[in-house]
């Protein structure tokens, strides 16, 4: 089955979170955090102890307070990550303020929430909204109002976000509430075993085939580092990408076409209807000039479908066009039943 994507990738933890330099910031937001090491973590190295004792924050950021000297291993300073800590082992770590660290804050923020249960929820993401703190988007983001929905969500990485959607792609999105639901969703989405289908509204009639499949590789753009395309990996870094496409509304001017995805690179839709001269409707980075009242780029994920990842019962939800995209529609009098 297709892999969840599309978004996004997750950045690389290796890149570091600087900590913040203001003493009087530090001693007022400075957080003693004291845990003992649990059975399972018995002859762990110290860093991947951290890593799992506390989830929110990434790797790097954890050694660079090992390298600070803000971690205390039974009361004495703990410099060297690979030391094997003991089941019962104390561990004290002074969790020094990041911006990255800053930004994992609870936000008031309204959330369309299509299901819930103990173990997930499924959302309904509205354009414009960031999925994850980045620079440039430190707050007034899903992961700020999932925090804010349920303080839990901190005992869960990242609060649960299992995978991205674009700032400006609208849909539905999975989110883990359980650490057994959050393993179990990543494995499912390595293992292609969650369904995700898109809503495209893109420039150009649409000749040919109504299916079609495209299989091209995508990585940066050597051209503009802010995008991505379509690569020979002969000649470019980058990874196999498939998407299948089919249409199901057009005119000469534009083409409505629903989207699946095989594999989850980043913009990997908007980068293969480019590739197919079908750039999306308002998708300035991939040549998409706005039309019929978008201001965004026209792609909405409509549709998600997997297993459930606790209790294996089959879900599948549906989200609606957003009232932008229907609009769009209209303008160019294209009828879409919603299948």
């Amino acid at each position: 089955m297709p892999v969840a994507g599309g978004g996004a990738q997750w950045p690389d933890e290796s890149e570091p979170q600087d900590l913040l330099d203001d003493p009087a910031r530090l001693d007022a937001e400075a957080e003693l955090r004291q845990v003992a090491v649990p059975a399972a973590q018995h002859q762990a190295r110290l860093d991947k102890a951290l890593a799992e004792l506390v989830p929110e924050f990434s790797r790097s950021y954890l050694q660079q307070l090992l390298a600070q000297g803000c971690v205390r291993l039974n009361g004495q300073a703990a410099l060297k990550p690979a030391h094997k800590v003991k089941a019962g082992d104390s561990v004290a770590v002074e969790m020094r303020p990041t911006l990255q660290s800053q930004a994992f804050r609870p936000e008031q923020i309204p959330l369309d929430v299509v299901h819930e249960d103990v173990h997930l929820l499924v959302v309904n993401k509205p354009a414009g909204l960031v999925v994850h703190p980045a620079p440039g988007n430190w707050s007034g983001t899903l992961l700020n109002a999932l925090l804010g929905r349920d303080a839990q969500a901190l005992q869960v990485p990242r609060a649960g976000i299992v995978h991205r959607l674009d700032k400006d792609t609208s849909g539905l999105m999975v989110v883990a509430r359980s650490r057994a639901a959050m393993d179990a969703l990543v494995r499912m989405i390595a293992a292609r075993e969650v369904s995700r289908q898109y809503l495209a509204l893109a420039w150009g009639a649409w000749t040919g085939p109504a299916q079609r499949s495209v299989q091209a590789a995508i990585g940066r753009d050597p051209r503009n580092r802010l995008r991505m395309a379509v690569v020979d990996l002969q000649q470019h870094p980058g990874k196999p990408a498939r998407t299948d496409f089919e249409l199901l509304a057009g005119n000469d001017e534009v083409c409505l076409v629903r989207c699946t995805l095989h594999t989850g690179r980043t913009h990997q839709i908007r980068v293969h209807m480019a590739s197919l001269r079908h750039a999306l409707v308002a998708d300035a980075l991939y040549g998409g000039a706005p039309g019929g009242g978008l201001q965004r780029q026209a792609l909405h994920a409509f549709r998600l479908a997997f297993a459930h990842p606790v209790t294996g019962q089959g879900m599948e939800f549906r989200a609606p066009l957003p009232a932008d995209m229907r609009q769009a529609l209209d303008f160019w009098a294209l009828g879409y039943n919603g299948g």
